[in-house]
């Protein structure tokens, strides 16, 4: 198999480096070469935070070059946008419906683009755009959005369904647990 590079991106607290914890043992577990990169400098600030997973038989670099990363895995808008030029041209970015004031728009100084969606339209392949921090919210704890957009993610992989629940199973803490299988559920689910 080819190596397939996933980009993790959102701001700081959303759970990435956990999703990206998690992807990276869900691919182990199926039986891939796995190798993984972060970048979370300001994150504790609300700064943005990457990851990078890149899967396959051989993986030499956990880093993709521009223009050749099969999926974007956003959990803000405008950081999907930030992100973009790493999609390849047929890459599905999955993008989390959730706009997180950067400092200079929160300060008043600049304004959130209005046409977030429409641009990462264009530039897609495909796009999916999922409420899920509502999904989450509706399940009792927003902060288990992290885990709907892995069911999301899941759900256009082609990797066993029931080596994604063994992963979380594992990983996540017994009280979490029921909350964290539904938001799963919620992503894998979830019809545009």
């Amino acid at each position: 198999m080819k190596t397939q590079s996933i980009l993790i991106c959102g701001v700081g607290g959303q759970g990435i480096l956990t999703a990206s914890d998690l992807l990276s043992d869900v691919l182990l577990q199926a039986g891939y070469q796995v190798k993984k990169s972060e970048v979370h400098g300001m994150s504790q600030r609300g700064g943005d935070v990457i990851s990078t997973v890149r899967f396959g038989d051989q993986v030499f670099s956990p880093l993709p070059a521009l223009g050749e990363t099969d999926y974007i895995l956003a959990f803000e808008k405008l950081e999907a946008l930030r992100n973009i030029n790493y999609l390849a041209a047929q890459g599905i970015v999955l993008v989390n419906d959730f706009e997180w004031q950067p400092l200079p728009v929160a300060a008043g100084f600049e304004k959130y683009p209005q046409d977030v969606v429409e641009r990462l339209r264009r530039l897609a392949g495909e796009l999916v755009l999922i409420p899920a921090t509502r999904l989450a919210a509706e399940l009792g704890n927003d902060k288990a959005s992290n885990v709907v957009l892995i069911g999301l993610l899941a759900s256009r992989m082609q990797i066993d369904k029931p080596v994604w629940l063994e992963v979380l199973r594992k990983k996540v803490p017994p009280r979490f647990l029921d909350l964290n299988l539904k938001a799963f559920e919620s992503g894998y689910g979830f019809k545009a």
